[in-house]
This record gives C-alpha cells, structure tokens and sequence, in this order.
C-alpha cells in the first residue's frame, strides 16, 4: 500500500452539483430554481419567521406573561447530596469548589441549599443561600453554616 494508491470509502464521497452550466449538463437553464418569481432572483432571503405574507404567528398571537429582570437563578443542591459528597471524598468544609470539582456545578452558578434528605455527618458548608430546613438540619448535625 502507497500513499498514492489511497482511495476513500465507496459512496463516501459525492460529486457537488455544477448548476447553471448549459443544457447539456442537465442542471442549466433555471438552474434548479423553477420559473420566475422572488425565490429564482439572486439576492433573495426570506425574513425570519416570514409566512408568505399570512399574518405571522408572533404577531397573532397576544403577548403574555412577565420576566423579572432582578431574578436570580440559584443551582439546587440537596442535604442528600452533601451527605453522599461528605461521606465518599471524607470533607469536614463543602463549598463552592468542593461542589464544582465533583461536577455539581458550573463556574458561574450560584448555589442554594435545600433540605431534601439527611445529614448525619458534622460538616461546614458554605453556599449563596440555604432554606430554612437545611440550615437547621445542618446545625443539628454539628456542622455550621458559611453565607457567601
């Protein structure tokens, strides 16, 4: 086998169609476009969300709803995950990057602590913001809580 003996694949490789080179090659004339019309011209392009002149569907439909622009978007992380993270890497301190490095969150997220599950092991845990359930049940494991 030599370099120059390479070939691709059988069927792998498709000849591109060579439009608007005479009759003969099949593909002249209109060049696949039909006959006539905006679609045929050189230089069209439709609008985004263009139906033909039909009212289009974000202008028949009403607006609705409300989005508040000071909302913040917490990542949720459970007493039940927390436990399983404390107990498998054996931390006394869980915090942001404790979380990110076993792939809870992302870099940017901010964190909230929820109280789904138990915690039976003593552990610092420092997060954005806790419920009312987790701090409780944290402080009742012996452990303390880190506000950020």
């Amino acid at each position: 086998m030599n370099l120059n003996s390479l070939t691709p694949a059988e069927g792998s490789v498709k000849t591109r169609k060579r439009i608007g080179r005479g009759t003969g090659s099949g593909l002249g004339g209109t060049s696949t476009k039909g006959h006539k019309g905006q679609k045929s011209r050189s230089g069209y392009s439709r609008k985004v969300g263009f139906e033909g002149g039909q009212m289009p569907i974000q202008r028949r439909l009403p607006k609705f709803g409300f989005k508040n622009v000071n909302r913040v978007e917490f990542k949720a992380i459970n007493l039940e995950t927390i436990e399983a993270l404390a107990q498998s890497a054996k931390l006394s301190k869980i915090g942001l990057n404790e979380l990110r490095e076993a792939g809870f969150i992302s870099r940017t997220a901010l964190v909230k602590v929820l109280g789904k599950g138990a915690l039976t092991v003593k552990v610092e845990v420092e997060a954005n913001a806790f419920s009312k359930s987790a701090e409780e049940a944290i402080v009742a494991a012996g452990g303390t809580v880190v506000k950020l």
